[in-house]
């Protein structure tokens, strides 16, 4: 599936598969567009950003992963850290990875785009140093979050790191209740009730072998953003 073709804005409109088979930034299509503004507003994005960032520690030796790549915010964040590693951009919706590339375009990176969902991941088979996803999980199915969390693990080599920011447990009932009222909103409570009651902490866990518990939790107008680390076990 994934070769060494680097994805520019002109080739993406004829390379990017069209498919629907997953839920859109912000819940719809129509909202893509608005995504990089709303979560600059509503989820305190630097911070949280920052910590990941911080959190990650990418090095130019490395093949990095950014599972649901989304616009590419984070995907650049990476690339402008370690401007020798090899990042990856990994998402099922044409429409953002469209507006990655011409954003990693604008702004001089080199940084390779591929169409596909989380379980994909899987193809890379222990070639990667880590595998990064930032507010994808809370948005899809239960089976999936399983399915998609367990490819990132399959993805690293032994010992290589898996980096979650997503919204997951929701400690308080401030955050519960602005979880509600915006992402459950706009994204249906069928998948991110999981999220909400622990779900991602316990998958997290099941894989690592260990329990995974929060490294820092960001509270914000939307409900708390969780980041996690987790390593894959030796083999």
């Amino acid at each position: 599936m994934y070769d060494d073709t680097t994805l520019s804005p002109r080739q993406g409109g004829g390379l990017f598969m069209r498919t629907t088979d997953f839920t859109p930034a912000l819940g719809l299509p129509g909202f893509t567009r608005g995504y990089d503004l709303a979560i600059r507003l509503l989820t305190r994005e630097a911070v949280w950003r920052g910590e990941l960032l911080r959190q990650v520690a990418p090095r130019d030796c490395e093949t990095i992963v950014d599972v649901g790549c989304g616009t590419g915010t984070f995907a650049m964040m990476l690339k402008q850290a370690a401007p020798g590693a090899r990042i990856i951009g990994l998402d099922p919706d044409p429409a953002v990875l469209e507006i990655a590339a011409r954003k990693a375009e604008r702004a001089g990176l080199e940084i390779e785009w591929r169409q596909g969902f989380a379980r994909d991941v899987a193809d890379f088979k222990g070639e990667l140093a880590k595998a990064i996803s930032s507010l994808v999980f809370h948005q899809v199915p239960l089976p999936g979050k399983r399915e998609g969390v367990a490819a990132m693990f399959a993805s690293v080599r032994p010992g290589g790191e898996v980096h979650i920011a997503d919204y997951a447990r929701q400690r308080s009932v401030v955050m519960r209740l602005l979880f509600r009222l915006t992402v459950q909103s706009l994204d249906g409570l069928a998948d991110t009730q999981p999220n909400a009651d622990g779900a991602l902490e316990r998958i997290l866990s099941d894989r690592a072998g260990v329990v995974v518990e929060p490294r820092r939790v960001v509270p914000t107008a939307t409900g708390a953003i969780s980041l996690f680390q987790a390593a894959r076990p030796q083999d």
